[in-house]
């Protein structure tokens, strides 16, 4: 099973933190949601980014950033406000590695989570492998491991792989994968998520026409075998 990152996520209003934890696991983290920032230190031990909302119960969310870096220098951190002001903005980048101003498209929160945790140059965990694969997940990167090459992926191609992962021998249907990775209803005889699985398949697999690693489960949907 792939290591999941785990990001702490402090947030204290339940619809916002609904959908952000929602999202960010369907992305592949693992995610600690707090609402206050009373336990951030010691749950921070286990993290590899932190998400801070600046308007907390208690300590807020710039006091609570400032102990979070001063214990852990190395982790990455990222403020969530609704204050727009300049000032508000310069006083959490003072500790803070990014701040982003609500409302936010999840995209552009899972776009910056994804680049702050590749900054950090936290240590690699082992690769997955997969036959002839070795996956490292934390940097998105898949190399042959018989020839050494890297392949690269499409963005499609990449999250439509990366969600059977997170499923490993798990028979995922057609439409669970397509309103997975286009985030829209799946209309029954649309070829679309079939033809990326064909192009996917033409990067991956020794024999395109054999697959080994993702296999077709008819009628059904995919699985990528553990």
């Amino acid at each position: 099973m792939i290591h999941e990152k785990t990001i702490l996520y402090i947030e204290d209003e339940k619809e916002i933190g609904d959908w952000v934890h929602q999202d960010l696991r369907e992305r592949g983290y693992g995610v600690i949601w707090l609402t206050n920032g009373d336990r951030a230190v010691d749950e921070a031990a286990s993290c590899q980014l932190a998400i801070l909302d600046v308007m907390l119960p208690g300590l807020d969310g710039f006091t609570v950033g400032q102990r979070l870096k001063k214990q852990y220098p190395g982790l990455p951190i990222l403020m969530l406000s609704a204050r727009t002001s300049i000032d508000d903005k310069l006083q959490g980048l003072q500790f803070a590695d990014d701040y982003l101003t609500k409302p936010f498209h999840p995209d552009e929160l899972a776009a910056r989570v994804e680049v702050l945790l590749r900054r950090s140059g936290a240590p690699s965990a082992e690769p997955l492998q997969l036959g002839h694969l070795l996956i490292y997940e934390k940097e998105n990167i898949i190399k042959n491991r018989e020839s050494g090459e890297e392949i690269v992926l499409t963005g499609k191609q990449f999250h439509i792989f990366q969600y059977l992962l997170r499923h490993l021998g798990q028979i995922m249907t057609k439409e669970q994968i397509f309103e997975s990775v286009w985030g829209e209803p799946y209309l029954d005889g649309d070829k679309t998520l079939m033809v990326h699985i064909r192009h996917l398949r033409e990067k991956l697999e020794r024999d395109p026409a054999s697959p080994e690693i993702i296999e077709t489960i008819r009628g059904i949907g995919y699985r990528v075998r553990a």
